[in-house]
């Protein structure tokens, strides 16, 4: 006896249908009419769970996946999804293709918000073997940083208007500039945090009946027993890492200064009924720990509201309480009047934390060795050097103290411009959105239109075609794509462009001393980039060891000039012949 497939039980038939492409779906129902009576909407909603991960806030996609699936339209949403992912892809491959207009199709890209994400990670983790692996990697990563740029510059603006702003996502902002393709963004940190205090309940079943003081005592010491808070080897403090939420939740092993120690504690206490909001101490952060309305910290009932009723903790040190008088004795200590003790012994706002990160950030990156630290392909720099910095300096922009907001937006400026232009110049948009506005008015207004202007000309402007004629390539001996060492400084370099002769101007060129060169102005020069992910400009004759290994650092940087690296030759892929069409 012949089986069909309308024989099956409508459960079978539903289960093989879940092994069909959402594409194939319409052709697969056509084959048997049984196939139409599955369930539509559950069928769908299984492809928007399973398909992506990621979404924007504004869906509530949580929500709706708690819902009964005849309640959304799952089919719709999918259908949004897929043709959202469809776009995101055609503007990738243009990004691929062509150096001009990268900066409007990154921000149409950038636009979809984190329904652009899946997309990206797609196209990030790539195969080896894939024809431009290099350049894919490196502007999924460069588009996918500019998606989660925004949502953290979006938490401080919303600080900054005097909108509330967790502390755990006005801290994980930060983590947003370093994130790349791993987990810890802000709604994962806030899922880490709800893991925790789950964990804690699970681990002290008494915990939501316990006292203020005793709640605080025991997400404490589960904190430390677990390698949350605190920074296990003190010749480590100031590791650049320490400074970052997100990395403290996922990676443990006490890696969390004091500021964030108190994040994840006040973020904690938050999830398991207890008020508990930063201290910003001199050189130190404690945690001010308020009872319920009504009830002392022992749990007694009170109508009285004093200073008696707050607790002090460092959970990055200790589970103990820390007692008022110890921290005022310390103020007289350091020379602190009486008459300003309060300042120091109340509550931090969320604003003055995310500045405090931002500095502390900044002398993580003072107190590291002068090393080169590489992009995302080594686990072991991670966070980079320059994006750290470079979140440090926006928090700094947008939420700078009252006092001397105009000084310190000032002194801000030249630094963000100049790493949007030489780095990040996906950001163009942030600059434009969020850095005008805050120079209305000001003399250094002009100075950010211009730059902006330059900036989009550059993106939209035709390159120049420098094709090599019989007579260029006597005088130009070197290629795009080949990697070389200096001769005078020892570093390594990728050749991204050639001049026959030295095009930089008479300035430069006195600066530069290029008439002392042995061959003077008239040989070719190259522009190249360093490992150090610096631009320069080399003379011919410094030009050595042409076609030695490329080496960790230029292998993460060379996808912004080229497809991939051929192992054989050692020379990388050019994806720039719509300027060098012969290289």
């Amino acid at each position: 006896m012949t089986l069909l497939l309308s024989d099956l039980p409508p459960e079978v038939l539903f289960q093989i249908l879940l092994w069909v492409p959402p594409v194939s779906i319409p052709a697969f129902q056509q084959v048997c009419r049984k196939f139409n009576d599955q369930s539509q909407p559950i069928l769908w909603r299984h492809y928007c769970r399973t398909r992506f991960k990621y979404w924007n806030p504004e869906h509530d996609i949580l929500a709706k996946f708690a819902q009964d699936a005849a309640e959304v339209d799952w089919k719709n949403i999918y259908r949004k999804r897929h043709v959202a992912d469809a776009a995101i892809s055609h503007d990738l491959e243009k990004i691929l293709s062509t150096q001009i207009g990268r900066m409007d199709r990154s921000e149409k890209i950038i636009a979809h918000g984190y329904d652009a994400k899946d997309t990206l990670l797609r196209h990030l983790n790539v195969s080896d073997d894939a024809d431009d692996v290099l350049a894919r990697r490196y502007y999924s990563d460069a588009v996918l940083g500019g998606v989660h740029r925004i949502m953290a510059i979006q938490q401080w603006v919303r600080l900054k208007d005097g909108q509330p702003v967790p502390l755990e996502k006005a801290l994980a902002a930060f983590d947003q500039f370093v994130l790349h393709d791993r987990e810890g963004d802000l709604e994962e940190v806030s899922a880490l945090l709800d893991g925790v205090a789950q964990s804690i309940r699970l681990e002290h079943v008494e915990i939501l009946e316990a006292t203020s003081r005793r709640k605080a005592q025991l997400i404490a010491g589960y904190l430390r027993k677990h390698e949350l808070t605190g920074v296990v080897d003190s010749s480590q403090y100031h590791n650049l890492r320490n400074n970052f939420i997100g990395l403290a939740l996922q990676g443990g092993g006490q890696a969390a200064l004091p500021l964030i120690s108190v994040g994840i504690f006040c973020a904690v206490a938050k999830r398991l009924g207890l008020v508990a909001e930063p201290c910003g101490f001199p050189f130190h952060v404690y945690a001010i720990v308020r009872p319920e309305d009504g009830f002392t910290l022992d749990g007694r009932a009170s109508e009285e509201q004093s200073q008696s009723q707050l607790m002090y903790m460092d959970p990055f040190r200790s589970d103990k309480e820390i007692f008022r008088s110890d921290l005022e004795a310390q103020l007289k200590t350091v020379g602190v009047p009486t008459a300003e003790h309060e300042m120091y012994l109340g509550v931090s706002s969320i604003a003055d934390m995310v500045r405090r990160t931002a500095r502390n950030i900044i002398g993580s990156i003072q107190a590291t060795p002068n090393v080169h630290h590489p992009g995302i392909s080594n686990d072991s720099t991670f966070p980079e050097l320059d994006s750290s910095l470079y979140s440090a300096l926006w928090a700094l922009l947008l939420l700078p103290e009252d006092h001397a907001a105009p000084l310190q937006r000032a002194r801000s400026l030249p630094y963000i411009l100049d790493n949007i232009e030489k780095q990040f110049t996906f950001d163009i948009r942030l600059a434009e959105m969020y850095m005008l506005p805050l120079f209305e008015g000001s003399q250094y207004l002009d100075q950010l239109r211009d730059a902006v202007r330059v900036m989009r000309a550059g993106d939209s402007m035709p390159k120049q075609v420098k094709s090599r004629t019989p007579d260029i390539s006597k005088s130009v001996h070197f290629a795009v794509g080949q990697v070389f060492r200096h001769k005078r400084y020892n570093y390594r370099g990728i050749i991204t462009g050639w001049d026959v002769e030295c095009a930089a101007g008479e300035t430069w060129m006195s600066q530069m001393g290029v008439d002392r060169l042995s061959r003077g102005r008239h040989q070719s020069f190259y522009h190249v980039l360093v490992e150090d992910k610096s631009v320069r400009y080399v003379a011919e004759e410094n030009i050595v060891d042409i076609s030695i290994d490329a080496g960790v650092n230029l292998m993460s940087l060379a996808g912004r000039h080229f497809k991939r690296y051929d192992q054989g030759s050692k020379i990388f892929v050019s994806n720039l012949k719509d300027e060098y069409p012969d290289d």
